[in-house]
């Protein structure tokens, strides 16, 4: 039976490339992917179990952080059960048998744009024009037959709709990751033994030197912090939550820096405990 595995956007994504090489592949699991319109769609279908899972991005090496989906894993009972780092390519991809003077117009999501800024300057001719989706440029050219426009998508996009790579890795910067989180039902998630990786939502009180001092606990625990982003409580203007990602020798070393964190804490939540990309 395959697994059934929500994503946000159409597929031949990188979001559907990210659920391929986590979970498919060679002696991977067969999976069934739910291709979503919007982020809290697929965070929907996997609380109602429509879904096993998703994999959805997190943050982006060039980019920054998908807010929105901080946002979603503090509000919905979702684990993080899994992660893995995609390097991001961007191509030109047309209809089978149109050629580079023939293109006059180029689609894709406004971040795909933004980093092939260098290519598209070097193509002037070209009418760049804003997408709601990569892969969906190109599922759109496809199927309203245009011979004059070209999508901006992975190479997944041109094999899943018939089309064709016309130019191959037009991004800017060759060092290109997405980090993308598997995510499960709260109560279907297990922390695997060889975890050394964890992500808390946490807040503090408006004190002088409070936000310092739950940091230092996790100094004093020997825990590694790799990544700390804040974003607004809705509701409650100034007031803010910490997202962080730390690394860790042992399971023990992590529960200690949690329950020495609550001390200076209103709100402490793991939002998953998992082996580092």
């Amino acid at each position: 039976m395959p697994v059934r595995v929500a994503i946000q956007g159409e597929l031949g994504s990188n979001s559907h490339m990210a659920a391929l090489a986590m979970l498919g592949g060679a002696g991977g699991l067969e999976l069934k992917i739910a291709a979503c319109a919007t982020s809290p769609e697929v965070f929907e279908r996997v609380v109602s179990g429509a879904v096993d899972g998703a994999v959805l991005p997190i943050e982006n090496s060039l980019h920054g952080s998908v807010a929105e989906h901080y946002d979603l894993l503090l509000a919905q009972p979702i684990r993080i059960a899994r992660e893995s780092l995609l390097r991001v390519r961007h191509n030109l991809i047309v209809r089978p048998g149109v050629r580079a003077g023939d293109v006059k117009r180029v689609l894709s999501h406004p971040v795909a744009l933004s980093q092939c800024r260098h290519w598209l300057a070097a193509h002037p001719q070209f009418d760049v024009v804003n997408f709601y989706d990569t892969a969906g440029s190109v599922k759109y050219l496809m199927a309203e037959g245009l011979d004059d426009t070209a999508g901006i998508a992975p190479e997944l996009a041109a094999q899943q709709y018939g089309a064709e790579l016309l130019v191959a890795g037009i991004e800017d910067h060759r060092e290109n990751f997405t980090r993308f989180h598997l995510l499960v039902q709260e109560s279907q998630w297990v922390s695997v033994a060889e975890s050394n990786k964890s992500s808390l939502a946490f807040s503090v009180e408006h004190r002088p030197g409070s936000l310092v001092r739950a940091l230092e606990e996790f100094a004093k625990a020997g825990v590694n912090l790799t990544k700390i982003e804040s974003r607004p409580v809705p509701g409650m203007p100034w007031e803010y939550v910490f997202f962080v990602d730390l690394r860790f020798e042992s399971a023990a070393q992590i529960d200690a820096a949690l329950v020495q964190l609550a001390q200076h804490c209103q709100m402490v939540r793991e939002l998953g405990r998992y082996v580092a990309a």
